[in-house]
């Protein structure tokens, strides 16, 4: 499960000299099988989920949405998750995939390594969703109605606003944490972003994702907004290309292995790479 603290993520911290981008991550992969630009490959990390996957919420979403693939990946599981997973996607091999990294990498990689293997399947849309469901599966096709409707926009992602009617479930303690999130991801993005760490993302498969992932991420539980960061300077319209879709349902789920001195730390090593940015931009 991944709920954590402003996210949605459970995911075991792992340190971060285990991320050197000269590091080949040992994973074994039984590809998607879409292979249209109208297709749909979403990621869902998973790290001890045996006991808290919804098999069946999965396999009956997919049932009813040909458009769409998952590619679960398992990061290092100590428990029966890989079991788990290999018996959903025995139950849909057309449109369930299984990554399996031999290790325990932390959410970030696992992120990052499903999505070397959905830009691969040359899907048209990609992106992750927290295993837990915080975010509904319902809420898919929202993001992809937006992607289908506007060809300008690169990133649709949930914003967890707590606006009239929607059921948006956070501690104040949650919200603090999230609006400290949204702060940098300002300084990272030069946009006015709300919310960056809801575990809800859906990104057109273009090679300026593809430039975005080709390197591991060092900015920890923050890699949502260092991935939103790259992908920034990799559009020459930025404005137009990032989209947030308000949630109409998220809630809280326990199970969160974020501590505050990984926030913390992570907050200090995306303030570090925000300032070499600014450094980089002023020396071209």
């Amino acid at each position: 499960m991944h709920s954590t603290p402003g996210a949605c993520s459970s995911h075991k911290p792992v340190p971060e000299k285990n991320h050197l981008p000269s590091e080949r991550i040992e994973r074994s992969c039984k590809p998607t099988l879409c292979v249209d630009n109208l297709s749909i490959s979403m990621v869902i990390p998973c790290y001890n989920e045996a006991k808290r996957l919804d098999k069946q919420e999965f396999l009956d979403f997919l049932a009813g949405f040909q458009r769409l693939s998952f590619i679960f990946v398992n990061d290092g599981s100590s428990d029966d998750t890989l079991q788990l997973l290999e018996e959903l996607r025995a139950s849909n091999p057309r449109q369930v995939s299984v990554v399996h990294l031999h290790k325990n990498v932390g959410k970030a990689e696992a992120v990052r390594q499903g999505l070397l293997a959905a830009t691969d399947s040359q899907a048209g849309l990609v992106g992750y969703w927290d295993a837990d469901l915080a975010t509904p599966l319902s809420s898919i096709k929202d993001f992809v109605a937006i992607a289908d409707r506007y060809e300008d926009v690169n990133v649709v992602f949930g914003a967890r606003m707590q606006l009239l009617g929607h059921r948006i479930q956070r501690t104040v303690f949650r919200r603090t944490i999230s609006r400290f999130c949204s702060s940098l991801a300002r300084m990272a993005v030069r946009l006015p972003v709300w919310d960056t760490q809801c575990g809800a993302k859906l990104i057109r498969n273009t090679p300026a994702l593809e430039n975005s992932i080709n390197s591991p991420f060092s900015a920890g539980w923050l890699f949502d907004v260092e991935l939103f960061a790259r992908m920034s300077g990799e559009l020459t319209e930025r404005s137009g290309a990032f989209y947030e879709f308000p949630l109409s349902e998220w809630r809280e789920v326990e199970g969160s292995h974020i501590t505050s001195a990984v926030i913390v730390k992570s907050g200090f090593q995306m303030i570090r790479l925000v300032a070499e940015q600014r450094f980089k931009r002023k020396s071209q």
